[in-house]
């Protein structure tokens, strides 16, 4: 919580949205002209209304994957898009051919979406050498993923819609406030075991640790 309250007496961040923007005023309203020990009254006093406008603005900690290593990975079964073209996915199909990376983003043509989408397509081809499967699953509708799949995935793999939420919820991974997932990675062996589970809202490690996870699995590391 006391995160929280330096961030709103914080500066203004570069990167901010609008409605970030306007939490962030907000809280250094309230602390013009006091002194320390007014700013943090004022500021718990403040917090039971603040708190909730700003998890639901993006403020959010960064969550961490519920579903652990070991646990038997919950089923699969969704409309998909590779390269424009829609199909059925099941997890337990792609299981039968090796290891499968699910992960979950939360919307199509974000920024931090569209990166980790290029990540992974980049990464494919190592992917493929270890017999993997990569599956992105968000809550668009598939007509948006079938534009997505080609652009931002560059048609190196399939991106899943899971329109109800019925699947991220399944596995964890679904905003509490909002109607979108979390980004968060998971990596299944063949058996249905989860042996990676990885939840960061930054897009940067979310390839590198599933590949990982995979390499180690293929070279039994993996617990």
């Amino acid at each position: 919580m006391q995160a929280y309250f330096t961030m709103l007496k914080a500066p203004l961040v570069v990167h901010a949205s609008r409605e970030q923007a306007s939490l962030i005023r907000i809280g250094q309203g309230f602390t013009a002209g006091l002194s320390n020990n007014e700013s943090v009254s004022m500021l718990r006093r403040a917090a039971s209304v603040l708190l909730p406008l700003a998890l639901a603005a993006g403020f959010a900690p960064t969550a961490h994957a519920a579903l652990p290593v070991g646990h038997a990975a919950p089923p699969i079964s969704l409309q998909a898009s590779m390269g424009g073209k829609e199909f059925s996915f099941s997890l337990a199909d792609a299981l039968k051919k090796g290891p499968v990376v699910v992960y979950f983003y939360p919307a199509a043509f974000t920024p931090g979406c569209t990166i980790e989408a290029h990540d992974f397509a980049d990464a494919m081809d190592d992917f493929h050498a270890l017999g993997a499967t990569v599956i992105g699953v968000s809550m668009d509708p598939i007509d948006k993923l079938d534009k997505f799949s080609v652009s931002e995935c560059r048609s190196r793999f399939a991106v899943a819609a899971d329109t109800d939420g019925a699947v991220a919820s399944a596995y964890d991974a679904k905003m509490a406030l909002k109607a979108h997932a979390t980004r968060t990675s998971y990596v299944i062996a063949p058996d249905g075991r989860i042996v990676m589970s990885y939840s960061d809202k930054a897009p940067d490690e979310h390839v590198t640790r599933s590949l990982a996870a995979v390499r180690a699995l293929k070279d039994g590391k993996s617990g």
